[in-house]
């Protein structure tokens, strides 16, 4: 998956960004708070701060255990929210990490990780194959929330 876009808003405290498909047409929504959104726009616009912000201070934790981000998967929705997980490497061994899937492609948007939605979540999210409510949105019945996570399943990967 790529990110597709991120819409801001100065008004409202839900930010949303957009997930989709390499390759492919399905895409979809997912609603994040404004400080997951302003990091996620600083590093495309490859913006530093003068001291180390919350995701800097993870990416820095990262290198300094010696693990490099392999990728971050999208692994579930459960009753409207997101679960995700960071996958690091460390020594040629995966260590998965539980994470909201704000932080998570907060990090892969600013260690240029790969991110990935696992196949049953693409299709709750687009079961025609497509834009997964992006007509308005909102037209998944109403705000998809990123939330924390149980144990989940990244084998059925998409990119």
């Amino acid at each position: 998956m790529e990110l597709s876009r991120i819409i801001i808003s100065e008004t409202n405290d839900e930010q949303v960004i957009v997930l989709k498909e390499v390759g492919g047409e399905r895409a979809f929504p997912i609603v994040i708070g404004i400080w997951e959104a302003v990091a996620i726009d600083r590093n495309i616009k490859g913006k530093k701060t003068p001291r180390p912000m919350t995701h800097d201070l993870i990416e820095n934790v990262i290198g300094g255990l010696d693990c490099s981000l392999d990728r971050i998967v999208v692994t579930e929705l459960k009753e409207r929210t997101f679960y995700a997980r960071l996958v690091l490497r460390r020594n040629g061994k995966m260590v998965e990490i539980d994470s909201r899937p704000s932080d998570a492609i907060a990090l892969a948007v600013q260690m240029k990780a790969p991110i990935y939605v696992n196949e049953s979540v693409l299709e709750e999210v687009t079961p025609n194959g497509g834009m997964g409510g992006l007509g308005g949105l909102g037209g998944l019945g109403g705000s998809m929330d990123a939330g924390p996570e149980d144990e989940g399943d990244p084998q059925d990967e998409k990119e």
